[in-house]
């Protein structure tokens, strides 16, 4: 007998021209405070779960999606009428994508795990939850 599969993640950008889903759990939440993300997102930070390549379905709006490669080898894919950001792509780990959760349609059930790069975060935001904070990426 199989488990059951975790039931489907589904997200679409601003304009709904580009619609998804995710099969699969998403993995921890992590809130970014770095100052390309803050760009990317116009905003004090960027939250995103790590999912499996192979769970991202595209389910309308091939036509829309673009990408940007912000840094050697990072990709920052989004919604080119809208410009909605979607996800990140890694050449260097292609089994795995950095959904922004900001893009879901269904709700997540859990929070951050942690913030990191919070040693450039935006001086008027203040972190106001109890997940893990770093000053650069764990492990650096």
């Amino acid at each position: 007998m199989t488990a059951p599969s975790a039931p489907a993640l589904s997200g679409s950008c601003l304009c709904g021209g580009i619609r998804y889903q995710v099969r699969g759990e998403p993995g921890a939440m992590v809130v970014c405070h770095c100052s390309r993300c803050r760009k990317a997102n116009g905003s004090a930070f960027q939250a995103v779960v790590p999912i499996a390549t192979g769970d991202f379905e595209l389910l309308e709006g091939a036509e829309w999606l673009a990408g940007y490669e912000s840094s050697p080898g990072v990709h920052r894919m989004f919604c080119r009428r809208c410009a909605s950001p979607l996800y990140s792509r890694r050449d260097a780990m292609p089994d795995m994508l950095r959904l922004r959760v900001g893009t879901l349609d269904t709700p997540l059930s859990a929070g951050p795990s942690m913030h990191i790069f919070v040693g450039s975060r935006a001086e008027w935001y203040d972190i106001h939850d109890d997940a893990e904070q770093h000053r650069t990426r764990p492990g650096e």
